[in-house]
């Protein structure tokens, strides 16, 4: 099975796949199945996980996974009245305004720089990073690296829509973290990760687990607890989150198999983001990663870890890269998709196998 070069490159079919099922995917919302008090379902995954399908030259017939895809979807609904320079603020995390925020951002994407564009809002947006269960940030990750590979030679129309649609989902469900503290401790990632608090009873929608945490004891200590980051270490400081909570997914998954992958996720949506972000938002990029990944273990995560899984990457002799993508594209579902999109970045860097066994045993818990 192949396995094409990660971006930035210069446009080529894929891309052009790539944009047409961005044509096609931008009819729907970002999400499906709420209910009427404004709790969401599930999470429109279908742009992100396309993305990484057609980066990673895949053996799946992009057309025919939307074909199955797209039928749980819900369409976009219609504006009801446009946001402004002046009035964004009153929207800013009002569900209702979702196809406002899409308007609005694709206004501006028309007439602005996206990098630019972006840079204004991220760290707007940034404290509300939890926002639909992080998906917010991670779609935008992935517009960016879309845009990021189309090159200026290249036809970028579909992909700014997407980054517009990524916005606007992260602005609508915009939610700030309770308790958030700077980090100021002596904690690698990985022991950071594993001193986090969980929720006493783990129910209910991630939104209601969140408020939860401003009366969790420890949880304000717990974001403070892990090494603060330079600007310079930023980058390396997120690759090493990722491969911590990659890790923890191996041991800890089974406590909510689809949550918890965003551990891991969302703070590489970020580490793809930096490099067109200005230098001095890279540590509050951090820091955001960070509380992210910190929420969701917190709110999903069991504090007991299982036994290691018996799960092997691949037989000796074999590439376990090319294999254990090879079973990403064959499960066929969303997360485990982007997971291992994850984890093989992971083990490119750490050669650890137990970060493909991490993407493997996405595989086996992820079933539907």
């Amino acid at each position: 099975m192949p396995v094409t070069p990660s971006i930035p490159g210069p446009p080529n079919a894929a891309q052009q796949q790539l944009h047409e099922a961005y044509a096609r995917l931008h009819r729907y919302g970002p999400e499906f199945g709420g209910d009427e008090e404004g709790n969401h379902g599930l999470t429109n995954h279908g742009p992100m996980a396309v993305e990484v399908l057609l980066r990673r030259g895949l053996d799946v017939d992009v057309d025919c996974w939307l074909d199955r895809y797209v039928r749980r979807l819900a369409e976009l609904p219609r504006g009801t009245r446009p946001i402004t320079e002046g009035t964004w603020g009153h929207a800013l995390g009002d569900h209702h305004r979702l196809p406002d925020w899409t308007l609005w951002f694709a206004d501006q994407l028309r007439d602005r720089p996206w990098a630019e564009l972006l840079a204004e809002w991220w760290p707007r947006l940034l404290p509300g990073i939890v926002a639909g269960s992080t998906h917010g940030v991670i779609r935008v990750g992935h517009a960016v690296r879309a845009l990021r590979a189309t090159g200026p030679s290249g036809t970028a129309g579909p992909a700014l829509r997407e980054l517009a649609h990524g916005l606007a989902f992260w602005a609508a469900r915009y939610r700030p973290l309770p308790g958030q503290r700077r980090p100021a401790g002596h904690l690698s990632a990985a022991d950071a990760l594993d001193a986090v608090p969980r929720l006493a009873t783990q129910d209910g929608f991630i939104a209601h687990r969140v408020g939860r945490l401003a009366t969790t004891p420890g949880w304000p200590h717990s974001l403070r607890a892990i090494r603060p980051a330079r600007t310079v270490d930023v980058p390396a400081r997120l690759a090493e989150l990722v491969d911590a909570a990659t890790r923890s997914y191996l041991v800890r998954g089974h406590g909510s198999p689809v949550l918890l992958v965003h551990t891991a996720t969302a703070p590489n949506a970020v580490l793809h983001t930096l490099p067109v972000l200005p230098e001095p938002l890279w540590v509050p990029s951090f820091d955001a990663a960070w509380a992210a990944a910190a929420a969701i273990t917190a709110t999903y995560a069991p504090t007991r870890r299982a036994p290691r899984p018996d799960v092997t990457p691949a037989p000796a002799g074999d590439d376990p890269v090319t294999e254990v993508l090879h079973r990403a594209a064959d499960h066929g579902d969303e997360h485990v998709i982007k997971f291992t999109d994850t984890a093989v970045e992971a083990y490119e860097r750490a050669h650890d196998p137990d970060l493909l066994a991490a993407a493997l045993r996405a595989g086996e818990l992820i079933t539907g």
